[in-house]
């Protein structure tokens, strides 16, 4: 009975138990802990802080300062070289400045403006790293699960071609077979270990890939290996286009840097208008000089500028800034273009991976009927089949069911590509909980 209850504590503790990762929980890790993301996450902080720094600017200042010092003469003597005698004093002043900046040529409203743009910028480009994060971890995952399925395949081939060796040297030992048949097998047999042996490397550097950008995992074949996530895809290229034109973050980002780059014309032209400002200082000062005791003096300073000449700094920072403003609408002009050109690629490449699979999927039908009738025939000696003949029939079923492990994940990506490029591949739209 103690052993039977020591068996069950050593079940329940020192065994991992086994649960199958699926997609959408691995997109969820690398949403929730990719560093790459977080760090994006906090530029979100960072333009919160810019635009707060820009509103400080019509908000009054208020300074407190506050002097103190000792005097103490040693000799005072007049033109005509007599002492004379003098009182020192220790004055104490304290001081408080109040400063209101009235006018700067409408720049700080156009700071405040470009920093509400920044926000909105940070906010787009948070989503454009997410959507490279979850299409990386996709793929990473997808990677994994191909990788494993390489790996299994190439087993399986060493196993057959070990059977098929073994099998050579009876029918060799019995004359039915020569030696060559022989020397062909093991030599498909030592290829299919070293196809083996590189595709266990292949599953080792997926599993790095996949630790990298989604997290630790236990067992790749705890992966789930339906890659199924339910979402909607346009009916035709016109309406992914339609729908890229709102969501897609890098023409998000494209206007609102054009949007930007006109706020900072208005900043720069700002520095060659006049500014105003008033300032109102209360102090108080105690042992003044030998003559006064106290002194409360309030002053109030109102004071305009006008940059009038400044060596060209300030004409050459409005001419800057047009031009980048230029350079902006032509990047736009671009992206718009470009957007265009991307989901069209998508859209074709989506289509044709769907063609290759249906094909690839015939081909391993097909495969799978060749290499079994061709094997029965071999193994029955009755059609005169050949050793070269189940070999090449063994690598010709192989290669097929490996280009349908490929050609499943292709489709898969071409699927998530096409959302990428339409700016759908968020974890809203995916609905990652």
């Amino acid at each position: 009975m103690k052993k039977i209850i020591l068996i069950i504590i050593s079940l329940i503790f020192f065994i991992p138990k086994v649960f199958a990762v699926t997609l959408s929980e691995a997109l969820l890790q690398a949403y929730k802990n990719n560093p790459v993301l977080n760090a994006e996450r906090e530029n979100i902080e960072v333009s919160k802080q810019d635009l707060k720094i820009s509103q400080s600017e019509f908000l009054p200042s208020v300074t407190l300062s506050g002097s103190k010092s000792q005097e103490n003469t040693d000799k005072l003597t007049n033109r005509s070289g007599t002492n004379v005698s003098t009182t020192d004093v220790d004055p104490k002043k304290q001081t408080v400045t109040i400063e209101q900046k009235l006018f700067e040529g409408f720049g700080g409203i156009a700071d405040i403006e470009k920093n509400k743009i920044g926000l909105v910028l940070a906010e787009a480009k948070l989503l454009k790293k997410e959507q490279e994060i979850l299409y990386e971890a996709i793929e990473a995952y997808s990677g994994l699960i191909l990788s494993k399925e390489k790996l299994n395949i190439n087993q399986k081939n060493v196993n057959l071609l070990e059977r098929q060796v073994e099998t050579d040297q009876a029918r060799l030992e019995s004359g039915i077979i020569t030696v060559t048949d022989l020397a062909q097998s093991e030599s498909s047999l030592a290829g299919a270990k070293a196809k083996f042996i590189e595709a266990k490397n292949e599953e080792v550097t997926a599993k790095l890939i996949y630790q990298k950008v989604i997290g630790p995992i236990g067992e790749t074949n705890n992966l789930e290996k339906n890659l199924k996530i339910n979402f909607d895809i346009p009916k035709n290229l016109n309406k992914a286009i339609e729908i890229s034109k709102k969501n897609n973050p890098d023409l998000i980002i494209a206007k609102l840097e054009y949007q930007q780059s006109e706020q900072d014309v208005k900043i720069a032209r700002s520095d060659l208008s006049p500014s105003a400002k008033l300032s109102i200082t209360s102090s108080k000062t105690d042992d003044l000089s030998s003559t006064y005791d106290e002194q409360d003096k309030e002053t109030i300073t109102a004071t305009i500028s006008w940059p009038i000449f400044q060596g060209g700094k300030n004409t050459a920072s409005l001419n800057k800034s047009k031009k980048l403003k230029n350079r902006k609408k032509l990047l736009l002009e671009n992206a718009l273009k470009t957007n265009d050109t991307n989901v069209a690629s998508a859209w074709s490449n989506l289509q044709s991976s769907l063609s290759l699979l249906e094909s690839v999927r015939s081909q391993v039908k097909a495969a799978e009927i060749a290499n079994e009738g061709i094997t029965l025939e071999y193994e029955s000696g009755s059609s005169g089949r050949s050793t070269l003949d189940v070999i090449q029939s063994s690598s010709i079923l192989l290669d097929s069911e490996i280009s349908l492990a490929n050609f499943e994940r292709n489709y898969i990506l071409a699927q998530f590509k096409l959302l990428q490029s339409l700016g759908l591949l968020n974890s809203s739209y995916l609905k990652l909980q």
